[in-house]
């Protein structure tokens, strides 16, 4: 697929006079930046994770941590340079001795090293004058310098400093043997045409390569990051998933998108692998990604719309910009009240039921009006609510079909007991016995039908919620699984949530392998 600025008139006349680099840069600050949003605190060994993860996408610098700030982040660091990975390893530090210090003893690649230039900064911060801050990054430059290791300089809060002061900064620590300059929006104030500006002045300066760290305050992080390429920067400080202090930072994914996609600029990453690493971050921080976030959403290449679901079963690119494959994404139909007929059809067809076939026009029709009877009532309808349609339309039923039955589960559990599961299953008329502990009776559960079922299938979201009152409500449990070339969304609803969710487990692996490419022995 060609990028937007070849295809697209209007995109390709805005940018006949602009120069735009062969390639960028990816510089990811995940594990430090990223890291400093509020509520996260990650493991030495989810930060060797997130890094090897880092490095297999193919970003060209990871900002590895602040190992000033703590014992833990510093045996983070020294794991992962140990690991002599492909990227450049980077830590930061500010423009003081004692940090560059400890940074050098973690043998990184490169420093980062950094002192506020802005009259807000240098006034109530620093309580410093100009001279001083130039003093200050000259000698923290030369220092890194003198130990041989590369050096990425950024005038803290550069883009509420006066031009021309930020420049004789810059110019300083060039002298002084600097490799890159960042140039941070620390606070986000920027526009895309402002950054441009001040990137294009900062070079008619300064021959060394530029780099642009931007904050998400006005959600412009990624605007302005591009706004900065067009001014010739020629590298993106960037976060998965956007992470990052107070809105965040610029989201990798989103800024390796448009440079690739929309402007046709190279980079090193490989796109496939951006959803699969959006979710682990996710999972390791805590933070839930947006379910309309760009790119790597849960809903960034979702229809329900019949007028959007009919275009893009006719031709994905009347309502998808790419296709969905190009970012390890799917595309999704979901089924609602404002769901058309065509789109029910095709969720029918991969259900495996054909109109025509097994099913009559009549009998469609019915299956519609009821699709859109739950639509109204429910806020989501899953797979096995359409089979349960069919099976009472058509009086057949898929029980017959099932790969994997559920004979018998035992929990342990209570004070003092670390919560075990054991859980009997046929596969294919095999009996399989398999026990495991988890951080409570559900996660044990799933973890010891996980074990007998294996990798192939993998539980991607899990919700629960309470649909009646009392202290015997009735809990329904939502999951979606992947496996086989499928995803399903089943649901279950018991007294008991660990049944509930083991039955929504079991019913989800089966329609997995029977919607998939599984083959019985």
């Amino acid at each position: 697929m060609k990028p937007y600025s070849e295809d697209n008139e209007i995109i390709k006349r805005a940018m006949e006079n602009i120069s735009l680099p062969d390639k960028v840069a990816i510089f990811d600050t995940t594990l430090r930046d990223g890291e400093q949003t509020p509520g996260v605190s990650l493991t030495p060994e989810e930060k060797v994770e997130i890094a090897v993860n880092l490095n297999n996408l193919g970003v060209d610098v990871i900002e590895a941590g602040f190992p000033i700030s703590s014992q833990g982040e510093r045996e983070a660091i020294k794991r992962i340079t140990s690991l002599n990975m492909d990227a450049e390893i980077c830590a930061l530090a500010r423009a003081v001795k004692k940090d560059i210090d400890v940074a050098i003893d973690c043998d990184v690649d490169s420093i980062h090293t950094f002192i506020a230039t802005s009259p807000l900064h240098r006034k109530y911060k620093l309580k410093m004058d100009k001279e001083e801050i130039i003093k200050k990054a000259v000698e923290a430059v030369e220092y890194i310098k003198d130990h041989g290791i590369t050096v990425e300089f950024s005038g803290e809060d550069a883009t509420r400093t006066e031009l021309q002061y930020l420049i004789e900064v810059y110019r300083a620590v060039e002298e002084a043997g600097a490799d890159r300059i960042n140039v941070p929006d620390t606070v986000g104030v920027m526009i895309p045409k402002a950054m441009e500006y001040l990137i294009k002045k900062i070079r008619e300066e300064i021959s060394l390569p530029i780099s642009v760290h931007c904050h998400n305050d006005f959600g412009l992080a990624v605007a302005n990051s591009l706004g900065a390429i067009e001014g010739g920067a020629q590298q993106i400080h960037c976060t998965i998933n956007g992470l990052g202090e107070r809105a965040g930072n610029a989201a990798l994914e989103e800024v390796e998108l448009s440079l690739k996609m929309i402007y046709g600029i190279n980079t090193n990453i490989k796109t496939e692998k951006l959803t699969e690493i959006s979710n682990l971050v996710s999972k390791l921080t805590g933070i839930k990604c947006q379910v309309n976030k760009a790119v790597v959403g849960e809903n960034a290449f979702a229809h329900e719309s019949g007028i959007h679901a009919h275009g893009v079963l006719a031709h994905a690119l009347t309502y998808e910009p790419i296709p969905p494959e190009i970012v390890g994404q799917r595309r999704k139909i979901i089924l609602g009240k404002h769901t058309g007929s065509h789109a029910i059809e095709s969720k029918l067809k991969d259900l495996g039921f054909k109109v025509g076939e097994n099913l009559t026009e009549e009998q469609f029709k019915e299956i519609v009006n009821r699709i859109k009877d739950m639509g109204d009532k429910e806020k989501r309808i899953t797979d096995n609510d359409v089979i349960a349609i069919v099976e009472d339309l058509t009086k057949r039923t898929l029980k017959s079909e099932r790969v994997v039955n559920l004979e018998q589960i035992a929990v342990m559990t209570g004070n003092k007991v670390i919560p075990t599961a054991s859980v009997v299953l046929t596969i294919d008329n095999e009996r399989y016995i398999a026990s495991k502990v988890g951080v409570g009776p559900v996660d044990a559960a799933i973890k010891a039908i996980q074990s007998i079922i294996g990798e192939k299938i993998k539980l991607k979201e899990y919700h629960i919620n309470a649909i009646t009152g009392g202290t015997d409500a009735l809990a329904e449990v939502i999951i979606k699984l992947e496996g086989y070339g499928r995803e399903v969304t089943v649901k279950a609803a018991n007294e008991d949530i660990v049944r509930a969710s083991v039955e929504a487990i079991i019913e989800g692996v089966n329609r997995v392998m029977i919607m998939g490419n599984y083959n019985k022995k």
